[in-house]
């Protein structure tokens, strides 16, 4: 071993020491404390955390109308969420302008999911990145179809594939919170 291997393993040494006797380990801050014991920051599932911090946007909102709120309907939400991540299989390839995928959802929880999702997602997707989806439905097998007109795009829509496009841009948060809320998220 090298004196500049020899170094960078002391000064790595060195760097977790430092890290551990401030209170910090694998990214936890343990600085902060109950009785003398660590508080973990995270809540749990990231649904549960999702509920939990709609709670604390809600009690910070004096303007909240707690007979209008509804944690039910954004937990089945999340629910829902959930299914189309996990509970399905999924296919894919390119084609003509984007790609295309065949979702196989794999609980009957998640075809009612889908069903649901694909029957919002299309219109969404067009107006926040003008992107096209097709959806069609064949015995609860779901083939999607995701284009574009813009030719510089066709590479970012193929790598963010099935899960991404879903995933993709700034309108889940602002959904969640007008469920949360009691409004109408659509």
């Amino acid at each position: 071993m090298n004196n500049f291997n020899k170094i960078a393993i002391i000064l790595a040494l060195l760097m977790s020491g430092i890290a551990m006797s401030a209170g910090l380990h694998e990214g936890m801050e343990h600085s902060k404390t109950h009785s003398g014991k660590p508080v973990l920051t995270e809540a749990g599932t990231d649904a549960f955390a999702t509920l939990q911090e709609a709670i604390r946007a809600l009690e910070a909102d004096p303007k909240t109308n707690w007979n209008k709120v509804n944690l039910e309907a954004l937990r089945l939400h999340l629910l829902e969420m959930n299914d189309m991540v996990l509970n399905v299989k999924v296919r894919q390839n390119h084609i003509s302008k984007g790609f295309a995928a065949i979702v196989t959802p794999t609980t009957d929880r998640a075809l009612q999911s889908l069903k649901k999702v694909f029957s919002a997602h299309p219109a969404q997707m067009k107006k926040e990145s003008g992107w096209d989806m097709k959806v069609s439905n064949n015995s609860g097998v779901f083939t999607l179809k995701i284009t574009t007109e813009n030719a510089s795009e066709v590479a970012k829509i193929r790598g963010l594939g099935y899960i991404g496009v879903m995933a993709y841009g700034g309108h889940h948060q602002p959904h969640h919170w007008a469920i949360a809320s009691g409004n109408n998220p659509h």
